[in-house]
């Protein structure tokens, strides 16, 4: 077994403020001709001449008179381009020459996003093969919290390296190394309950959903903080997804290593809470599993019994993130936390609805609702919500059992899912997040692969949401 050890986290960080940079000037593309104007002819020409446009994006060094670079300008593009994506200065990053850069004329209303932009630009996933790592680094903007940045995007990487790392070398034994190595960093305390434990312990759908494979499923329950409001994440752990039974075809199997990725990103926000030595008790709740397929498989038609008592009957193997999270929510409600938060790569239907660049979210608790749209834009981490819609209960009440775990008719899939979980969570301080936790398209501060959605809001939000 190897465990990941982040070797990209440590390069997340910002340059010294003390030493010598090269100014970057950020230049919006309306604003490029008066720039020039004030500038000696030499600079001037030199723009002019390389045809910037400041287009957003675009970078350009300007040399001195030794062959060295006096200044770099950054494309800001225009306002109505800006407004179509998030963390554009990682773009130009990516398009300088090695050396330190200092900003100047980025406007201080953007200073914390791009400058976590930047940061999140250098990651690379160079576990199994040598990667270009961006070489420009950035001094933090004046005003910028560099130390709650860098904090951010360490868990963030984290929670990318998590996620990108295959099967192979992520099933539920890594899993648990991963979440003992955070511990450990933090003086966190951390029980693991493995194999038949689960049953005796009273989990016996974490149980039910792993036994079929050689990985023995697990519960890991880490706890850190001894004052303040109490906050429980519990994170779908799936290290990887056959569909059990119900066998996905393979192209549907192609990206199941993600479907850990609600354990991931949940790992990640706990190294930013953790880091960043926030006023609160925390709990984080993991179960881990592989859906594999065995003699011991479970099975359509079986019915199961929950950790709180209720009864399950599975109408599909494939819809097992949601069984594994009931037993995990249904621990952590009895201790009733200040606010309880489920992550998860739950449903396809989630996709359809918002795509890959949102996080749909559940909740109807209006102080948490306000907190996390406001810490949602603070962050530069979208999020939307979606409705706990009442009527729909009746969709998961098969009448043979309390719940069915995968309703026919293939109406209103997140949203079921999602009113399965809010009957474990035990009360109205519930927030669920059906994410991704995969970037399709390359893009700024975020390459193909794992990445963490919802996390950085919901850091944003907990200030306001606990009353820190």
């Amino acid at each position: 077994m190897t465990t990941p050890q982040a070797p990209t986290a440590a390069q997340l960080t910002f340059a010294d403020p003390d030493g010598d940079a090269i100014t970057l000037h950020v230049i919006a593309q309306d604003d490029l001709d008066r720039w020039l104007d004030g500038q000696p002819a030499r600079v001037a020409n030199w723009v002019r001449a390389s045809g910037f446009t400041a287009r957003l994006g675009g970078a350009l060094p300007v040399p001195d008179d030794a062959g060295g670079i006096a200044l770099a300008l950054a494309g800001y593009g225009t306002a109505e381009a800006r407004a179509r994506g998030r963390f554009h200065l990682a773009g130009c990053a990516a398009a300088l020459p090695e050396g330190v850069y200092r900003l100047a004329g980025l406007p201080a209303d953007r200073a914390e996003e791009e400058a976590l932009g930047w940061l999140l630009g250098g990651y690379v996933f160079d576990r199994y093969a040598d990667q270009t790592r961006p070489k420009a680094r950035l001094i933090a903007p004046e005003g910028v919290d560099a130390a709650r940045l860098e904090a951010i995007a360490a868990g963030e990487a984290l929670t990318r390296d998590l996620i990108n790392t295959p099967a192979s070398d992520m099933g539920p034994t890594d899993l648990e190394a991963a979440c003992g190595a955070l511990a450990s960093a933090h003086g966190a305390r951390m029980e693991v309950i493995r194999g038949e434990a689960l049953l005796d312990r009273n989990f016996p759908l974490i149980h039910a959903v792993g036994r079929a494979a050689a990985d023995a499923p697990r519960l890991i329950d880490i706890t850190w903080g001894d004052s303040g409001p109490t906050l429980t994440l519990a994170g779908k752990g799936v290290c990887f997804d056959t569909g059990g039974l119900n066998l996905k075809p393979g192209g549907s199997m192609a990206l199941m290593k993600k479907d850990m990725g609600g354990a991931a990103t949940v790992l990640g926000l706990a190294h930013m809470i953790m880091a960043l030595d926030l006023p609160l008790r925390l709990r984080v709740l993991i179960p881990a599993v592989e859906n594999a397929v065995a003699g011991n498989s479970f099975r359509p038609g079986d019915i199961l019994t929950a950790r709180n008592g209720k009864t399950v009957e599975i109408n599909n193997t494939d819809a097992e993130g949601r069984l594994v999270l009931a037993d995990a929510l249904a621990l952590g409600a009895e201790d009733a936390p200040d606010l309880m938060v489920s992550m998860a790569t739950l449903t396809g239907a989630a996709r359809v609805a918002v795509g890959p660049d949102l996080a749909p979210y559940y909740c109807d608790d209006a102080n948490v609702v306000a907190a996390l749209e406001a810490g949602a834009a603070e962050a530069a981490d979208p999020v939307w919500r979606l409705p706990f819609h009442a009527p729909y209960e009746a969709m998961i009440e098969p009448g043979i059992a309390d719940l069915d775990n995968a309703p026919k008719g293939g109406f209103a899939g997140s949203v079921t899912a999602a009113l399965f979980l809010r009957r474990f969570a035990g009360g109205a301080n519930y927030l669920h997040f059906d994410i991704y936790g995969w970037n399709p398209t390359p893009a700024p501060a975020r390459p193909k692969g794992g990445v963490g959605m919802g996390a950085r809001a919901l850091l944003a939000a907990l200030p306001r949401a606990l009353k820190l």
